[in-house]
């Protein structure tokens, strides 16, 4: 059973090689793409694409997933660099390296921040469907950093809540192209499905009500960081809105990054961390705060642009 997905290729993705660019594309991982295209499982306009073949800008592209039977179920794996921060009966906080899916999907064979934690022996049991038990928010794979997950019913429901009504201050930090103009501002602009990319999302005039602070800690010849603080928690919202504003995301080569200055900071994914998280406990009632680093790779790119 396969499950057959059409879509074009979008500028920013144009000449990457096809299991890297598809994986950025679907939110795969780039060894599940490469099997799917050694599979004849890929093809552009119609020819079956190879593993040298690079895409073409807005070919149309189709992809044939298989199904498989346990597809959503959590499998426990050793994640390095996942990081429990803090635990009780409630809540979980980890710090999530990039390349790990909040929880299973369709076609994602990597690893999971649900099938890490079990690998360390702490099971998640909240109501739903297993492959989302305990999520109450989450983090794309290609970003890093802080994640609160819910360990009871009680606390599930009350984060859930507070996410929805914007109680839960998140701060990230990321590196955008050039520098902003002005310093610091804010982004209130709607943000939905992208008309013509399936797996993209765009400004669009009916979107979610999506708004997105920001201000600049540090200028680099061709890049800078910015301090960002979210009001919404929509899908790919840091993204899509510095892309919007003609600053996208170092290393978001979907979003319309450079993929020269990507190569040369060393990144195949956005330069985006969740750097703090706080929130009132949800059965105990006091504020907690939580903070992360920069990872390995995150820090290399900055001292690489510090003197590009």
């Amino acid at each position: 059973m396969t499950q057959t997905k059409h879509l074009p290729v979008p500028p920013g993705l144009a000449g990457e090689r096809a299991d890297a660019g598809i994986a950025k594309l679907l939110g795969l991982s780039r060894s599940a793409c490469a099997d799917l295209i050694s599979q004849g499982l890929v093809t552009q306009n119609g020819v079956v694409v190879t593993k040298s073949d690079r895409l073409i800008d807005d070919a149309f592209l189709e992809v044939s997933l298989p199904v498989p039977k346990n597809q959503l179920e959590v499998i426990p794996v050793d994640v390095p660099g996942f990081r429990v921060v803090f635990q009780d009966a409630d809540i979980v906080v980890v710090d999530k390296p990039a390349g790990v899916a909040a929880h299973p999907s369709v076609g994602w064979d990597g690893p999971t921040v649900g099938g890490a934690l079990l690998a360390l022996g702490i099971p998640i049991a909240t109501s739903g469907a297993q492959e989302r038990q305990g999520i109450v928010q989450r983090l794309d794979v290609g970003t890093s950093g802080l994640m609160v997950l819910a360990k009871s019913e009680v606390a599930y429901s009350v984060l859930k809540q507070a996410f929805r009504d914007r109680e839960v201050h998140k701060v990230y930090h990321a590196v955008i192209q050039g520098l902003a103009d002005p310093l610091s501002g804010t982004f209130d602009a709607p943000i939905g499905r992208h008309p013509k990319h399936e797996f993209k999302f765009a400004v669009m005039e009916n979107g979610k009500p999506s708004v997105t602070h920001y201000e600049t800690v540090e200028a680099f010849p061709a890049a800078s960081l910015v301090e960002i603080v979210l009001e919404t928690g929509r899908t790919h919202q840091i993204r899509v809105h510095f892309s919007a504003f003609r600053h996208p995301l170092v290393g978001d080569t979907m979003y319309g990054a450079d993929p020269v200055l990507a190569a040369k900071a060393g990144l195949d994914r956005q330069w985006l961390h969740a750097m703090r998280l706080s929130f009132t406990h949800p059965t105990k009632g006091e504020t907690v705060e939580f903070e992360s680093v920069y990872p390995v790779e995150l820090q290399h790119a900055l001292e690489v642009l510090r003197g590009h």
